[in-house]
């Protein structure tokens, strides 16, 4: 009996090792201590075989013997990164490489590279802060809904209390793509823990209000991630914001007053950042906005975005202690937020701005929180 046993995990070996379950794997990607990458696949047969790294690199890779096909990237700057195969015109996962996000409902692989141990963006030894995922109530939107919170180092041994920083995302996201796709918990632990942040409560809420949380983790089941949602930019989160900062201020210990709050997005978080802060000039001594949205999108029915203009200029007459807008040369969006800056001259308010390469991405968005929070509460 036992030998019939052993005879049959062997046939179940050989029989799996035929159909590739055991065969060896190609080490993909090899990040080499110069910060070189090499990717390789196994691809027999294919024609081609493409290496697409975000929206930064769409490249050929060069076929090594009979079955795999490999490139070395050689200049890449040290940041995360998401990338996936198109092989004979065929979207194809790093099958060697386990680690994986999403952005909306594109699967990717992902790495970091940190050739010199500095990225802010990688996981150092520092001491690292806190992730809590939480509900809370809204009464606005009458609906518990999903946020996450980054708690900075020895929060719960200490009895301070601590400024907030609201960080929005943006189109297609939810409450966890600041964490993922951002790295907000790696920078701020960097950050802090090197003394060029200051220690902050960081609170990313789902700014979706059709939707609790995130797709997989509400109420309605495995519903897929979208782009565009219902009410997802006419003035009804903009409405329902201080249901977040009440629930905040009652549950952890901030310093709850104009001096010791930020608010910042990307994109449609830049939007809702833009009218939040200019209709709660109190609240907010900090602004960030990210490559912002920033042309209305209710045609005249919130009253959130009515006489923007005179809001502005009342919200400057309060002296926020920075107003900073960044964007990338070729964003989309890039007009847009030049004429913004008109207005802005316009009526001489005072304001940070920030332009760099490359358009409307995550290698942006993460460099612009990294310049943001180091000038935060000082």
């Amino acid at each position: 009996m036992r030998q019939s046993f052993f005879f049959l995990l062997i046939c179940l070996a050989v029989t799996m090792t035929a159909q590739g379950f055991f065969s060896p794997s190609v080490n993909s990607p090899d990040i080499a201590k110069d910060g070189t990458v090499t990717f390789k696949v196994k691809a027999p047969g294919a024609d081609t075989v493409r290496l697409i790294i975000d929206s930064r690199l769409d490249t050929l890779m060069k076929r090594q013997g009979n079955e795999t096909w490999s490139i070395t990237l050689r200049d890449l700057e040290p940041d995360l990164y998401m990338y996936y195969y198109v092989i004979d015109g065929m979207k194809v996962l790093d099958n060697d490489n386990a680690h994986t996000l999403r952005d909306v409902k594109s699967v990717m692989n992902t790495f970091v590279l940190d050739p010199n141990g500095d990225c802010p963006m990688a996981v150092h030894d520092v001491p690292h802060g806190e992730i809590r995922a939480v509900w809370y109530d809204s009464p606005t939107l009458g609906a518990k809904r999903r946020m996450m919170i980054y708690l900075p180092p020895n929060y719960e041994q200490s009895r301070q209390r601590y400024p907030v920083f609201y960080l929005l995302h943006g189109s297609g996201g939810d409450e966890t793509v600041w964490l993922e796709q951002g790295r907000t918990a790696q920078i701020l632990d960097n950050l802090i823990a090197s003394g060029a942040a200051e220690p902050m409560i960081v609170v990313m809420p789902n700014g979706n209000v059709d939707e609790q949380a995130v797709s997989d983790l509400s109420a309605l089941g495995n519903v897929q991630p979208t782009f565009a949602h219902k009410n997802w930019m006419d003035g009804t989160f903009e409405q329902s914001f201080n249901d977040i900062m009440t629930w905040v201020d009652n549950n952890y210990r901030t310093r709850a007053a104009k001096r010791y709050r930020a608010i910042g997005g990307l994109s449609m978080g830049g939007y809702h950042s833009l009218y939040i802060s200019a209709n709660q000039p109190e609240d907010f001594a900090y602004v960030g906005l990210f490559s912002p949205a920033i042309s209305r999108m209710d045609q005249g029915k919130c009253k959130i975005y009515d006489d923007f203009e005179a809001k502005l200029v009342a919200q400057f007459k309060q002296r926020p202690k920075l107003y900073w807008l960044g964007i990338g040369k070729d964003d989309f969006l890039y007009k847009d937020n030049a004429e913004f800056r008109k207005l802005l001259d316009k009526n001489r308010l005072r304001y940070t701005y920030h332009e760099s390469g490359a358009g409307h991405e995550w290698a942006n968005w993460r460099d612009y929180l990294v310049i943001f929070v180091q000038q935060l509460f000082k």
